[in-house]
């Protein structure tokens, strides 16, 4: 049977209804690709029904980012309006936000955005914590009978559809439910993605193809690329072998190591340089320009992949792949970048379902000669001093995101010969005005157990944790850990008798300051070979040379001497550049005491990273 066409959502969700009856259990996929009209109809109809029962499973529900104070929101703002303009809200977003959700209606996710539903209540109880190989089993178990979907269009004597973006667990779902209905979404901004990813029209029940519902894609612009992490791109850079397979996330730390592969492979006497003045070789040490390459195998598609195409690195084929993944999400060059590819070299990079990318079960032979020396990179929150990671969740049980496929990937790390995972986190992060150890002793919530431990790198170095005793374990962590918080970690080990009373970090390991990175990258910063967008960005170069600026700000709240400090560098006269920058902020005079005070930090923050090697540049 082909599918019913409409031009309308709301008739398409009559007609949902219709055929379903009084109670929709809809699935959305994650990220990206869901039908945001679609679920918007539904959802609707549902407020304007009690007797019409509603229940959303889905994960990562894609939200404008939002200021959280006043000089943040006339920053980003503007960004928002630029990169996120059209892009249509999820009705039951602001609904769970606000508290006015209907009570015939409930979402659950098994995966947040980071961070941003903490105290809010429906989220946080309907949560539903699971491996990313499980969500489809976990969807099927409680009923699903719709699944709505973002897709691409591709004309000709019969249109086909591609689930591009996410085939991830929609594949999985159709494999074990041919008879659910599909409901596609066209939008004319995704990538037509081919292979599995490709479906006829008999597969869909209905599609809303419009042009009064295309929209552009969410697309999260890139963040500068500090210091810290180029010294952990560095050390993650090392450990890939030749001939290897490659899973990597999105974020910082991911373009860092992008980047810090590229000039392995591209400028190996800088590369090797820069590795020195980090510290002493390791016996896992990997340091060669590339030969035969590297396949990737990675539940996410990040937009470095393509950097690392380009840069020749990217090129061990797998049955005519250069890459297998399970959904993707970025900046608004990468969709832009994959649409322009010839057809015959976007199949290079195909969208498979999450069960073949993130397991070894099936066709498990296939698998094993596939994914040689694989290196799965996967970034944490905190990793104990015994290697417990810890990734999506804290110990008062608020979830902050979620187990997705780091699970997946350290288990099959320990599965395939050769293997490795990579937990990555930077060795302290701010709170309240305070730096604090991303080390702990121990934590009260744990994501990957101690008995998993395998490679930890901060930007202090790698931590070899496979096969280790407690005390070994212990002594590795405190090596790469910030030296501000070495000793009272190594006390705590001692008094649980987990290290001998009697040892000491070596000398060597106790000159782990952000000082000493500044130190050994700033140079390499200055001559451009470390950039703060390496591969490019969506802020205006005003913009740029805000946010470092703003940060110093953020750093700055909680401590009176620091404010003091930066209030004192703002009385200053601003250049012309600081004028450009006030302006862009609606601060080129002050008409309230409240507002000069705030104009007046924001300039004593861009003259205090003006001249420092954080500058950010393009």
């Amino acid at each position: 049977m082909s599918a019913q066409y409409h031009k309308n959502a709301d008739a398409l969700a009559e007609a949902i209804v219709r055929e379903v009856g009084s109670h929709i259990v809809l699935a959305l996929p994650l990220g990206l690709g869901k039908a945001n009209h679609v679920a918007n109809a539904l959802y609707a109809r549902a407020a304007a029904d009690p007797k019409l029962k509603l229940t959303i499973l889905t994960a990562l529900t894609l939200e404008k980012p939002r200021g959280g104070s006043d000089l943040q929101e006339r920053f980003i703002g503007p960004v928002i309006d630029r990169l996120f303009g059209g892009y249509p809200d999820l009705a039951y977003v602001q609904a769970l936000r606000d508290g006015t959700l209907p009570p015939n209606v409930k979402v659950s996710e098994f995966f947040l955005m980071a961070g941003r539903w903490l105290g809010i209540d429906h989220v946080q109880q309907n949560y539903i914590p699971a491996n990313y190989t499980h969500a489809a089993r976990y969807v099927l178990d409680r009923g699903v009978n719709v699944v709505a979907q973002l897709v691409a269009g591709k004309p000709g004597p019969e249109t086909r559809y591609s689930l591009s973006c996410n085939s991830d667990i929609t594949l999985d779902l159709l494999r074990d439910r041919p008879d659910i209905m599909l409901v596609g979404q066209v939008n004319g901004e995704l990538p037509y993605m081919l292979g599995e990813a490709e479906l006829g029209p008999s597969a869909f029940t209905h599609i809303l193809d419009s042009p009064d519902f295309d929209f552009p894609l969410f697309a999260p612009p890139k963040q500068p690329v500090e210091l810290a992490d180029y010294a952990t791109g560095l050390h993650i850079a090392r450990l890939v072998p030749d001939a290897g397979t490659l899973q990597i996330g999105i974020g910082s730390i991911g373009d860092a190591m992008a980047k810090a592969l590229i000039l392995r492979h591209q400028e190996n006497r800088h590369f090797r340089k820069l590795l020195a003045q980090l510290g002493p070789s390791t016996a896992l040490d990997q340091v060669e320009p590339f030969d035969t390459g590297l396949y990737g195998l990675s539940e996410m598609l990040v937009d470095n992949f393509l950097d690392l195409y380009r840069a020749g690195i990217l090129k061990r084929r797998i049955d005519g792949a250069l890459m297998d993944a399970a959904f993707f999400l970025g900046p608004k060059s990468f969709y832009r970048e994959l649409r322009e590819m010839p057809e015959k070299e976007r199949a290079l990079f195909r969208m498979r379902g999450v069960s073949y990318v993130n397991e070894l079960y099936g066709d498990e032979g296939e698998k094993l000669r596939a994914r040689t020396g694989a290196r799965f990179v996967n970034n944490a929150m905190m990793v104990t001093l015994s290697g417990a990671v810890v990734s999506d969740g804290l110990e008062d049980g608020g979830v902050v995101s979620g187990v997705g496929g780091q699970y997946n990937f350290v288990s099959q790390a320990f599965a395939l010969p050769g293997a490795r995972s990579v937990i990555t986190l930077p060795s302290t992060r701010r709170s309240r005005g305070k730096t604090i150890s991303n080390i702990r002793w121990s934590y009260g919530h744990t994501t990957i157990p101690h008995h998993l431990r395998d490679i930890v790198v901060t930007e202090y170095g790698i931590a070899d944790l496979r096969g280790k005793t407690d005390a070994e374990a212990v002594a590795a962590m405190l090596d790469i850990t910030d030296s501000r918080f070495q000793a009272e970690l190594l006390d705590k080990a001692k008094t649980a008798g987990k290290i001998a009373s009697d040892y000491r970090i070596p000398e060597a390991r106790r000159r782990n300051s952000p000082e000493v990175i500044e130190e050994a990258l700033g140079p390499a910063r200055q001559a451009d070979l470390l950039p703060s967008f390496p591969f490019g960005t969506d802020f205006t170069e005003i913009e740029q040379r805000l946010i470092p600026a703003l940060k110093k700000l953020g750093d700055a709240q909680h401590s009176t001497y620091a404010l003091g400090q930066l209030f004192a560098a703002g009385m200053r006269r601003p250049s012309a550049e600081d004028r450009a920058c006030l302006e862009r902020m609606a601060m080129s005079s002050s008409r309230s005491a409240k507002e000069f005070f705030y104009r007046t930090l924001l300039k004593g923050g861009l003259a205090k990273t003006r001249s420092r090697s954080d500058l950010t540049k393009s």
